[in-house]
């Protein structure tokens, strides 16, 4: 299903897989850059991006499925963290949602590259799909009651025991087959927008996907969390499934995607799939721009992303207060929270200066990321917390859509799918490594008080502790990012590196010397 998260999904369909789009109609606006309205005339004036009726179609099809998503999001996660508690559980299922990715991801990349696009991402939805009825099917085994069965599992009750474990089981082994279809659907509708709207229009309409996306964010959990007590976990997999069924509609009304004419004979050619492949690699990891881009990608996507995955222990263990029904809904909205501050964030980036570039703005998004995960993780209260998840949710939104919308832009045509799936594969697939760090560490800390200051030791230390630990980390990674900035994230032009913290920050030396002059070269002097 379109997943963003990081991400930004969406694409457009031309007339063959690797022609450039069709130039905009008469009136469209031509300009460069994020913001504005993007058109002069009346449509354009009105709907900006949207004017583009295959986008829309896909942009509003995109957003009942990212719905869909959150709400199984919110289900995965409140069942397993309800009958296991243990914050290894919530880092299994991470592991099993996102490994393939890791070992596949290279594979969806060139695969995306050799078929017909629109048929791929139909097949892919039509699996996830299936897998989202499946995780209906295995939910549906368990108690409405999940407290009173948690509790029944604590008292190592043996056929509430073993009903867990079966649960937990097959809900990885499906989380695992949806790793497996994700790793082919994510290049794919990376490579879809670009063909359904201009170049200079690609930024705002990353932007608006990354904003309906949050917007779901921002909807989904907050109705996970009802529906849950209100139907119980079944009923969020059920909806998700149907989700899919307008996404595979939205996409069949795309114009055909055909596979290039230069890879049809070379379907099956190995030392070419390889040499493509190599070809990715080299691209994204060597050259300046994007190798910064990644890294910027990678790491945020490790030292940042725990806070999301331990939600739930947050609410239960950290704050701990209340009825089983109080925690499922401040676990939906603490989510919805964050989804307003990605909204937020989105719009909020209509007033970053144009000449304020990308390689000052990904660094600092970053750096200001990880100082709000690091204050929400020693809130000791939802309500203390929930204004940190909102600005959480602000520099996500930046950081994400900065990276996305800069790889695009740098992208040559005949690499997009491979490129994205490098990234998709490296930050995506690498993911689960914050979520164990995130446990040892907090494992270790939890210890550590446990045996030098008992009295301060309380069962959610270690969540507080592990993702604190991971958000100092990436204060200090996006500090030193700022510092030494990476100019060719912005693209070729004249370089002169000047490294500094403040300077990283004012970006001063890029400011137009007069009003409505073009931006000064990259760090000149």
């Amino acid at each position: 299903m379109p997943h963003a998260e990081p991400e930004s999904d969406a694409e457009p369909a031309g007339t063959k897989a690797d022609e450039p789009p069709s130039p905009p109609p008469r009136g469209a606006d031509r300009r460069g850059g994020g913001g504005g309205s993007g058109g002069r005339g009346h449509w354009g004036a009105r709907w900006g991006v949207l004017r583009h009726p295959h986008f829309r179609i896909v942009c509003v099809a995109a957003f009942g499925s990212n719905l869909g998503t959150w709400l199984e999001h919110v289900g995965m996660q409140w069942v397993v963290a309800r009958t296991t508690g243990s914050m290894l559980w919530m880092s299994y299922l991470a592991t099993a949602q996102l490994l393939p990715l890791l070992v596949l991801g290279l594979v969806g990349g060139l695969v995306t590259d050799r078929v017909n696009r629109r048929t791929l991402l139909v097949v892919t939805q039509a699996c996830m799909l299936v897998i989202a009825l499946g995780m209906a099917a295995v939910v549906l085994r368990l108690p409405s009651d999940l407290t009173a069965f948690a509790q029944k599992i604590a008292a190592g009750d043996p056929q509430a025991v073993a009903l867990a474990g079966s649960t937990n089981g097959l809900l990885l082994a499906l989380a695992a087959a949806q790793g497996v279809t994700m790793a082919f659907s994510a290049p794919a509708w990376q490579v879809l927008t670009p063909r359904l709207v201009p170049r200079e229009e690609l930024t705002r309409a990353i932007t608006l996907q990354g904003i309906q996306f949050n917007i779901a964010r921002s909807v989904g959990p907050a109705l996970g969390g009802v529906l849950i007590y209100q139907a119980g976990a079944a009923s969020l997999f059920i909806i998700n499934a149907v989700a899919f069924i307008g996404v595979m509609a939205a996409v069949l009304k795309t114009p055909d995607a055909p596979i290039p004419p230069e890879q049809r004979a070379r379907w099956l050619d190995l030392r070419r799939a390889f040499d493509q492949t190599a070809e990715a690699i080299r691209w994204t990891c060597f050259e300046r721009g994007p190798r910064a881009i990644l890294l910027a990608c990678v790491l945020f996507c490790i030292l940042g992303t725990p806070i999301i995955r331990f939600l739930p222990l947050f609410v239960s263990e950290v704050y701990g207060e209340g009825s089983e029904a109080g925690r499922e809904k401040v676990f939906g909205l603490l989510l919805a929270v964050q989804g307003v501050g990605c909204v937020a964030g989105g719009f909020a980036l209509r007033w970053v200066p144009h000449w304020y570039p990308k390689h000052h703005l990904i660094p600092l998004s970053v750096m200001l990321g990880g100082v709000f995960i690091l204050i929400f993780s020693l809130a000791d209260s939802a309500v203390l917390a929930a204004p940190f998840m909102f600005f959480v949710g602000v520099f996500w939104m930046w950081t994400f859509n900065s990276c996305m919308a800069a790889m695009q832009t740098l992208v040559p045509d005949a690499l997009r799918g491979r490129a994205m799936a490098v990234l998709n594969t490296a930050a995506m697939g690498l993911m689960p490594i914050g979520n164990y760090l995130a446990s040892a560490i907090g494992a270790l800390g939890q210890r550590a008080v446990l045996h030098t200051n008992p009295e301060l030791w309380s069962s959610g230390l270690g969540t507080q502790i592990g993702v604190g630990a991971l958000a100092l980390i990436l204060v200090a990674t996006g500090v030193v990012m700022t510092i030494w900035r990476t100019p060719e994230v912005d693209g070729p032009g004249p370089v002169a590196r000047r490294a500094g913290f403040f300077r990283g920050i004012t970006a001063a030396n890029h400011r137009p010397a007069t009003p409505g002059a073009p931006p000064r070269p990259a760090d000149a002097p």
